[in-house]
């Protein structure tokens, strides 16, 4: 390149480099020496002859040379050739600068690429975390990172990757704010150098605003410079990245525990179910078909029945105010109770008494009540016995005629008092009257239209089919409700028996 100037200044060319002591050969056959720095451009003795020593403008450090001319010629020679030596020099140094780009850009690239594989691949966020903080701090060349987020549950930011940090930190947090500052993080507090980026994590769901749930924090960058604003836009890219990975890993968590809960509902409604007694139990005594429906995974309905000797037969039905855990916990301790009262007592009033005696502090402290009805049916002596304490829904379906309730003789159980609960006793037609008993939830399930299946059409139901087995009628009533198309908000039981 520079022969072909040389030539056309019609002289040779040679390009010297300031190393800050002397001129070095940058381009040309090296004379083996270097001529002395002029002041300014102009006229150089040299060992090879006098030549023209003059700056490159537009590349500082460079010097041209030129000589093979007379002293005359060599000032318009160099103001022929100096231009195309900047530009050439400019171009060159620009060069240069594009590959060193191209280089920082590439690493750029290949660590979000490298933190992409660790978040698609990672479902533990701290495992993540601690591999992002050491590579991110590795390319902007820092020797201190950490990574903090948000605990929404405890409303501070924690620690969840550290690089060097030899402590976790817990430090309150405000996500509503706008902006991380440094000096809000916690994490510099007291920190004397010149080197340090905080850049916020930020996620916002699709259609929703950014929000802050973290923060990176890099110290200590290798060689003392500042971090750049490049180094703040790969951090923020990466930061990004961090926000939906957070998201993700929240999402995979609170999936995971929906998971562990629905199992855990599911297992409660099982045992549940299980507590209430099978029909078998009364095979040879009595036929009898029930069906307990929670409006939850468990619920406050309840029933059981039980053999008394000498045929005679004991079934309790009742409803705890509410339902959900608390009415599945009621009931649990009334089915607990029922059947050794039951068995202890002689008459129902007396069962009623001692179940209200042995839960009276139960209810009292949780302030609930739950309806029952409990009745005795005697085949020799052809007679039902029961105490009904506040429950509205037992009837007596007789063969023929219109069903009659079986009125209350109490308030519920916990507005009870002692002493309160009376006992009735009504003639019962052996192989032909129904004892049919049920809940509120399943006359005041509503349709699409706002009407409540009713007690009249439960009960017309069961007349149509009164001479049918019990598990017939339980079954027609139930497919008549969903016909009806009642949505139940309650816990939903009904039971049937004939002796």
């Amino acid at each position: 390149m520079l022969d072909g100037l040389g030539a056309l200044a019609g002289g040779r060319a040679r390009l010297w480099r300031w190393d800050g002591r002397a001129l070095r050969v940058a381009a040309g056959r090296d004379p083996g020496s270097a001529p002395a720095v002029p002041a300014a451009a102009g006229p150089v003795p040299t060992p090879w002859g006098t030549v023209w020593l003059e700056p490159v403008n537009e590349v500082e450090g460079f010097w041209l040379e030129l000589g093979g001319l007379p002293e005359a010629e060599l000032p318009a020679a160099a103001a022929r050739v100096l231009p195309l030596v900047g530009a050439l020099l400019g171009a060159e140094r620009q060069r240069a600068f594009l590959a060193e780009e191209l280089t920082s850009r590439y690493e750029e690239i290949d660590l979000l690429y490298a933190i992409s594989e660790i978040l698609g691949q990672t479902v533990r966020l701290d495992e993540a975390t601690q591999t992002i903080a050491r590579e991110v701090s590795t390319v902007v060349g820092a020797r201190r990172a950490s990574i903090m987020v948000f605990d929404e549950g405890a409303g501070v930011l924690r620690t969840v990757a550290a690089r060097v940090y030899r402590e976790q930190r817990v430090l309150a947090f405000d996500p509503t704010q706008p902006d991380v500052a440094p000096s809000d993080c916690g994490e510099v507090r007291g920190y004397k150098g010149q080197a340090f980026l905080s850049v916020p994590i930020c996620y916002g769901a699709p259609g929703s605003p950014l929000r802050c749930i973290g923060v990176i924090n890099l110290t200590d960058r290798l060689g003392g410079d500042r971090f750049t604003l490049t180094d703040r836009k790969l951090v923020t890219a990466v930061a990004n990245q961090i926000g939906a990975a957070v998201e993700n890993a929240r999402l995979v968590e609170r999936d995971l525990a929906q998971q562990r809960l629905r199992q855990e509902l599911q297992l409660a409604h099982d045992l549940q179910l299980k507590l209430l007694p099978s029909p078998s139990v009364l095979l040879g005594d009595a036929e009898v078909a029930a069906r307990c429906y929670p409006a939850d995974s468990v619920g406050g309905d309840f029933y059981t029945f039980s053999r008394l000797g000498r045929g005679r037969v004991g079934v309790m039905l009742g409803d705890v105010a509410s339902h959900g855990f608390s009415a599945a916990l009621v009931m649990a301790l009334v089915m607990s109770a029922a059947g050794t009262h039951a068995a202890a007592s002689v008459t129902p009033d007396e069962t009623l008494s001692a179940l209200l005696d042995s839960l009276g502090t139960e209810l009292t402290s949780t302030e609930m009540y739950f309806s029952v009805f409990y009745g005795v049916l005697d085949p020799l002596t052809g007679r039902l016995s029961y105490a009904n304490a506040g429950h509205p829904y037992a009837f007596r379906v007789p063969r023929f005629g219109d069903p009659e309730r079986l009125e209350a003789t109490a308030p519920p159980l916990g507005l009870a008092t002692a002493g309160s609960i009376q006992r009735r006793q009504i003639p019962w037609s052996i192989d032909h009257d129904l004892l049919v008993l049920w809940t509120d939830g399943l006359v005041e399930a509503r349709n699409a239209a706002g009407e409540p299946f009713g007690e009249q059409r439960l009960l017309a139901t069961v007349c149509a089919q009164r001479t049918e087995a019990p598990e017939a009628i339980v079954r027609a009533v139930l497919e008549e409700a969903e016909a009806f198309g009642a949505q139940p908000t309650d816990d939903r039981t009904l039971l049937i028996m004939r002796i």
